[in-house]
């Protein structure tokens, strides 16, 4: 059996409610579940322990962080959790402060993660369309990727020595929603780079 932490990075605003992103995590922990992994969840805008909140991210085998991209990044109350609860756990539990040493502290910055067996799936809801991405004719992104986008929240796990799982994304869900697709790929996704992998 695996364990499973969710964390739903939405924090309420005046354009959304967070119903997506409540709902995905609601349908990955009944995935999660019919396939017997044990599952833990934590909502960031609702109030948490940090203590607690670093013992999950121990306990957890995979971490999916389901988050709306708010303004081309995490949102300000998932920054807020990430600032207590990585800081929190930085004399070990989930990294050695930043892994260097004094003789030579000029190489290995980023490597004293103590989560080294465990994975993360960033789960992502955004506004941009899907076309928006990876095509350099594209004025916005310039030609970059979801990842590339994110490269700084993938260096925040890796930070703690996790791996990174494919990551997951509903574009357009403001102008061009396609929920009931975006759930059937979500499930699909689970299932090839999760459940079954």
């Amino acid at each position: 059996m695996k364990n499973v932490l969710i964390i739903n990075g939405f924090q309420p605003n005046p354009f959304s409610e967070g119903k997506l992103n409540a709902s995905l995590v609601e349908k990955a922990k009944q995935q999660f579940e019919a396939n017997n992994f044990e599952v833990k969840t934590t909502i960031v805008s609702e109030d948490y322990a940090i203590e607690e909140e670093v013992d999950k991210h121990i306990w957890a085998d995979i971490i999916v962080l389901q988050t709306p991209v708010n303004w081309m990044g995490i949102t300000w109350g998932y920054k807020k959790y990430m600032d207590e609860v990585f800081t929190s756990g930085m004399t070990g539990k989930l990294c050695l402060y930043d892994g260097r040493n004094e003789e030579d502290p000029q190489i290995n910055y980023g490597t004293g993660g103590s989560l080294k067996d465990s994975k993360y799936m960033l789960s992502l809801t955004f506004n941009a369309p899907e076309g928006a991405f990876n095509n350099e004719e594209e004025y916005l992104f310039q030609g970059k990727s979801v990842d590339d986008l994110f490269f700084p929240q993938h260096m925040n796990f890796r930070f703690l020595g996790m791996t990174a799982l494919p990551t997951f994304v509903c574009y357009d869900v403001w102008k061009n929603p396609t929920i009931e697709e975006d759930f059937k790929r979500y499930e699909k996704h689970l299932n090839e780079y999760v459940i079954n992998n």
